[in-house]
């Protein structure tokens, strides 16, 4: 159940402000039509998020406990230095919705962004943290879709009032506690 909560929370705290958040945004502000973006950020998600996870799993199979600690750790610093630093979203990321609807836009682009994003980096390092990397997808899902169903209901009127920095913060906290504790071997009675 850790890894469902600690996930969940991660990336709904590293989700707000981040380029996705902002492509929900703006898809809702284009399209007006909430449920086809929700269902196509779901999709996206839950197809981007299930190779992470399937790829930390992996990770986890094949390298050794020792060194699979080392890399999890640095990861997770990594990922708090990362979440310190605002995204931006480009403009040709949404130009797809002419030949696939609001559905497919959705799917394909949240699908794109993720490649990459801290959040799917955050998704392969937990899957392979957890011993239970579904529960992983499930909660960094739930964390991606915590951020994001709002932004598609209220758009810019949430951001503005939103701290970004405080946000930020706390994720960037949080994903250096998990770094500290791996690297120190929490994990330890878990095998890493």
């Amino acid at each position: 159940m850790e890894s469902l909560l600690v996930s969940t929370g991660v990336v709904a705290l590293a989700e707000i402000g981040d380029k996705t958040q902002l492509l929900a945004f703006l898809l809702a502000a284009r399209f007006k039509k909430p449920v086809p973006i929700i269902l196509g950020i779901l999709a996206a998600t839950l197809a981007n998020h299930g190779l992470a996870g399937a790829l930390g799993a992996w990770i986890t199979a094949t390298l050794s406990p020792g060194v699979l600690r080392w890399i999890l750790g640095l990861s997770f610093l990594g990922m708090a230095a990362w979440t310190l630093i605002p995204d931006e979203i480009d403009e040709d990321e949404t130009q797809i919705s002419q030949r696939f609807g609001v559905f497919g836009a959705t799917l394909v682009t949240f699908f794109l962004a993720e490649m990459g994003d801290k959040t799917q980096i955050a998704t392969v390092a937990m899957a392979a943290h957890y011993p239970n990397p579904l529960l992983v997808v499930a909660g960094t899902t739930l964390g991606m879709l915590i951020a994001d169903v709002p932004a598609v209901f209220i758009g810019d009127k949430l951001a503005k009032r939103i701290p970004m920095r405080l946000v930020h913060g706390i994720a960037a906290l949080m994903f250096a506690a998990l770094g500290l504790a791996t690297l120190l071997g929490a994990g330890a009675a878990l095998g890493f």
